[in-house]
This record gives C-alpha cells, sequence and structure tokens, in this order.
C-alpha cells in the first residue's frame, strides 16, 4: 500500500499530495480520501480533474463557499503538467484552504512542476508516496501487504510463486490476491498460486493468453470458456492478453543476450523469457499493433463499453492468435 512521509496521516487533511507513478498507489490515495469524505458525509461531492480542466479562476469556483455548505473533494490529476496560471492560483489556495474541502494533488514527482510540490509541503500538505516499483523484492513485499491488509496468510513461497507468474503490474498483482482470498480458504500456499495460474485444469487466465499469443485460436477459446465458467474476472483475463503481447513486444525488441541479462533489462523472472522466446515465433510488428488493438478495445468492452463481455474477449483471443500467425 501507498506509505505516507509525514505525521499527518488524517485522509481529511485540508491538502493530501500523492506524490509518484504508480497508478494503483495513486488511484487508492485518492479512494481513501473519498471514502473518508463520504463517510463524514454521504453527499460528498467529488471533482476529478485533468490539468487542462482547471483552467486560472475554475480553483476559486470550486472552492467558493457554498449555500448548504457541502463537503467537497477536488482531485487534480498530474499536477505536474498545470500550466503556470493556474500554478499560482493553486499556491494561493495552500495558504488559505477552506474548511470542508479537501484538495487532492496528484503529482509525478522529478523536477517538473516541482515548484508546487514544494509549496504543497511547506504549507504542511499530508504526503503520500506512490512510487513505481522496479524491484522484485518490492514487488514481493507488496504482494505479502496485500495478504495482511485483506486478513489472510499466504506463504512466502506462495508469494513468490505469485509474482513469477504475473510479473511487474500491481494492479494484477492486486487482483489476483483478491481472487484467491475470494476463493479460497485457509493458507494460501504454492500448489493454491499453481492451480490457479499455472495449472492447465483451471485454465487460468495466464492460460488463455499464453494459448492465444501462441497462435493455438481454438485452446485459448476452449481456455477462455472453461475459465470464464469457474468464475475468472473478465479484467483479469484482458489484462493477462496484454501482458502476454506486451512481454513479446519487449522481447522481440530487446538486445540478444542471456535469460539471466535480458530478465534484468526487461522486468521478468528468468523462466519467463524462455517461455516468451519460444511464443515470439510467427509475430510481426503490424501483428504486435493488431493485436494490442483488439486487447484495447476488448478491456473497454468488459470494462462497460460494451454489452457482451464474454463476446468481446473471444473477438479478442481470436484476434491476438491470428496476430501470432501472421508471419507463418
Amino acid at each position: 500500500m501507498a506509505t505516507r512521509k509525514n505525521t499527518n496521516d488524517d485522509p481529511l487533511a485540508p491538502v493530501t499530495i500523492a506524490v509518484g507513478q504508480e497508478d494503483l498507489l495513486l488511484d487508492r490515495a485518492v479512494q481513501q480520501v473519498v471514502a473518508a469524505a463520504r463517510a463524514a458525509d454521504a453527499d460528498t461531492d467529488v471533482r476529478d480533474l485533468a490539468p487542462d480542466q482547471l483552467q486560472p479562476g475554475t480553483l476559486a469556483e470550486l472552492t467558493s463557499p457554498s449555500l448548504f455548505a457541502e463537503r467537497k473533494v477536488v482531485v487534480v490529476r498530474n499536477a505536474q503538467d498545470l500550466s503556470a496560471d493556474t500554478v499560482k492560483d493553486v499556491k494561493a489556495y495552500l495558504a488559505v484552504p477552506v474548511e470542508e474541502i479537501t484538495l487532492v494533488l496528484l503529482h509525478a514527482g522529478g523536477a517538473k512542476g516541482k515548484g508546487l510540490l514544494d509549496a504543497a509541503r511547506k504549507a504542511g500538505a499530508r504526503e503520500v508516496a506512490c512510487p513505481r516499483t522496479t524491484k522484485p523484492a518490492e514487488r514481493l513485499t507488496f504482494v505479502r501487504s496485500e495478504f495482511r491488509t485483506l486478513g489472510r496468510s499466504a506463504t512466502p513461497e506462495a508469494c513468490q510463486a505469485l509474482v513469477d507468474a504475473i510479473g511487474s503490474d500491481l494492479r494484477e498483482l492486486a487482483s489476483a490476491v483478491s481472487q484467491l482470498v475470494a476463493d479460497v480458504d485457509g493458507t494460501i500456499d504454492e500448489a493454491v498460486v499453481g492451480r490457479y495460474y499455472t495449472g492447465r485444469a483451471e485454465a487460468s487466465s495466464f492460460t488463455v493468453a499464453d494459448r492465444a499469443v501462441e497462435g493455438r485460436a481454438a485452446e485459448a477459446l476452449e481456455a477462455l470458456r472453461w475459465s470464464l465458467s469457474t468464475g475468472v474476472a473478465p479484467v483479469l483475463i484482458t489484462s493477462a492478453l496484454a501482458q502476454g503481447v506486451r512481454a513479446i513486444g519487449k522481447l522481440s525488441s530487446a538486445r540478444g543476450g542471456r535469460p539471466a541479462d535480458l530478465a534484468r533489462e526487461l522486468g521478468m523472472p528468468p523462466w519467463k523469457i524462455d517461455r516468451v522466446r519460444q511464443q515470439m515465433r510467427g509475430w510481426t510488428p503490424d501483428g504486435l499493433a493488431l493485436a494490442l488493438r483488439a486487447v484495447a478495445e476488448a478491456d473497454a468492452g468488459v470494462k462497460g463499453g460494451g454489452d457482451d463481455p464474454e463476446y468481446a474477449l473471444e473477438k479478442a483471443v481470436v484476434a491476438v492468435a491470428r496476430a501470432a500467425r501472421l508471419r507463418r
């Protein structure tokens, strides 16, 4: 979970700055503030804004006193990209924040927009660190923390197996932990993780993705239907498809080398380098582009953009399998 850098741990502090580039942690920082505000006032008004939506004068309008004195949360994403005039407005607001309003600034960190970040810190803003995880040990710590947060016990071997199977995406790791906790009673061990994420009988989301990127459309569709029938969330399947296609793209553009060296360069376990090398035969740049577009369309479909998530997944699986065979 996101960690705080100062002693002000009140989500309803007048100003919160979430600093970093890990999307899952940034979203959770926002969710924590919104949940606390709605616990205090169920009618809390939440405004979630991109930089181009916060023009000079907009913040003053959003934070002006309300006739009904309602609580409000104003979220500003990518605050490092705000215009100079808008930054002046935000800095002025930091000096005199409005009661019953919580301002949340999401900032990537780094040199761009550092003046705003420094001003928020100087004003005593609550800070939430959301650093991108780059090391396997950090991802392992994250998985252990997820299990603890959900009140469940998992063996060290199970946590490691989950990281090895899923990779570096924290959102996918969090989804996998949630699925295991929901489906499995008692302590979660390595055998359980193996059944869900590497076993053929359970036809996990990663089995679907593996068969699709190998160009084996019939087997991928069989695995997809079995996976859905056993309750695997469609969003996990699109995530696995995206991860499989991206892994092929990364490895195809990497310099040759030993699996251990490539693993460090690409952020994959060595065993996965060997697997992806086998899977990437037949792939072309055009095929990669087609597959990524198909997976993006399926992802939108399963997240509410379409009427039939299962059909969206079937289309994506067939499209990825065809893309894998363009050179054959």
